[in-house]
Order: structure tokens, then sequence, then C-alpha cells
């Protein structure tokens, strides 16, 4: 795995490098893992991809797939709340500002 500031590469069975957009990473104590979600870049269907990840690992790290219903259950719930925070953020930038 290759690290961007934002974007990350991985090559798939195939040899085929695909640019993805890192959408957050985050910790958990639960599971004791780190993961990250991201999206496939130039895929518009708007799918959400996770996997875990050694964050030793630096940036020729691996991903790793989840392993179970709990994980994703988890991984769900963190990324709704994110997408309500980030989205309640956008609406409070676009509130006129009152005089």
């Amino acid at each position: 795995m290759e690290h961007g500031s934002e974007f990350f590469t991985v090559t798939d069975e195939n040899g085929k490098e695909i640019q993805c957009e890192i959408i957050m990473t985050f910790e958990s104590e639960e599971f004791g893992k780190a993961y990250v979600v991201y999206q496939v870049v130039g895929d518009e269907s708007g799918e959400y991809y996770a996997a875990s990840f050694n964050p030793e690992d630096g940036d020729e790290g691996q991903l790793y797939e989840i392993e179970s219903e709990e994980e994703w259950n988890f991984i769900e719930e963190v990324l709704e709340g994110y997408l309500e925070d980030q989205e309640a953020s956008e609406d409070e930038e676009n509130q006129p500002e009152e005089e």
C-alpha cells in the first residue's frame, strides 16, 4: 500500500493498480485493529470499502479483509457517524451569516 496525503494505490490479483481515496482511518480497542475506509477513484457507484491494516507497516503495508460480521457492523456504525458529522459541518458552513 502506497500512501499519498489522502490517496493510496493497491494492486489487484491481476497486477492492475487501483487508485483509492482515503475517507477515514480509525482504531478499535475492541478488535485490536486499525481500519481504513476508502473509495475507488473514478468509481461512480459511490461504494465504500474497508480493510484493516497495521499502521506500523508504513507506506508498504498491506490491507487485510474484514474477518467478521461484528467488525463490519462496527465499521458501518463508525462510518455512518462520520458521514453524519461531515454533513452537519457542511450544513453549518452553508448557513448564511447573521447580521
